[in-house]
């Protein structure tokens, strides 16, 4: 039987270089891809495929909050997120969405076939450089106390209207995308800034990036 993989990546050629990669193998197969967060969460609700490759970096939804959303609405499909984040914070926001894999994009050539084969058998896939950033960070992290993640102060939903906002989505269409109303939107706004402590978009906007949220810039 064959294990059905989705790609999520908002580069074309990525996707098309990981579609090649894998289907060197005859018991893997690719049944769609997507180049953003939400169509991404869409199509795999539909395909319910075995895997899903997510970037974490992506736009309109980013992969964790994909993630996380994918894990409600469809929790037998795996996900191994794709990053070039290899902090703690990123690896541990991934895997309490429900990631069970995180690669590293540097090596995820030499990785990811071992990595889809290693969750689809229902265990966790560390690539090595990660497994090192994780064991060395929790340690300094247990012997200084510093375990707070600053995005852990906003709901899901606020997450998602912050990295609309920062890619330059107005209110209404915000409001749009999510069914809600402007007012709405705008009271979540109000909220998620007085939760960070940030006063205007363009400091919301550095948070974003400096926290993986987004890489626009």
């Amino acid at each position: 039987m064959n294990i059905t993989i989705f790609l999520a990546d908002d580069h074309r050629m990525v996707r098309e270089g990981f579609r090649l990669l894998l289907e060197t193998q005859t018991d893997i197969k690719v049944i769609g891809e997507a180049g953003n967060g939400r169509e991404t969460v869409r199509q795999v609700i539909k395909l319910a495929p075995d895997v899903v490759l997510m970037d974490i970096a992506m736009p309109e939804l980013n992969g964790i909050e994909a993630t996380r959303q994918i894990c409600e609405a469809s929790p037998s499909t795996k996900i191994i997120i794709l990053s070039m984040y290899s902090t703690t914070q990123h690896i541990f926001r991934a895997f309490k969405a429900g990631a069970r894999g995180y690669i590293l994009k540097e090596s995820a050539g030499d990785d990811v076939i071992k990595a889809v084969r290693t969750v689809h058998n229902g265990k966790i896939f560390l690539c090595n450089e990660i497994s090192e950033v994780v064991v060395s960070d929790y340690i300094k992290g247990r012997e200084t106390g510093e375990t707070d993640d600053p995005l852990a102060r906003l709901s899901a939903r606020e997450r998602e209207i912050m990295q609309l906002l920062v890619e330059g989505k107005s209110n209404a269409k915000i409001a749009e995308a999510l069914f809600l109303s402007p007012k709405t939107i705008e009271t979540y706004r109000s909220h998620l800034m007085q939760k960070l402590g940030i006063s205007d978009l363009p400091g919301l906007v550095k948070f974003a990036i400096q926290h993986g949220v987004t890489t626009v810039e």
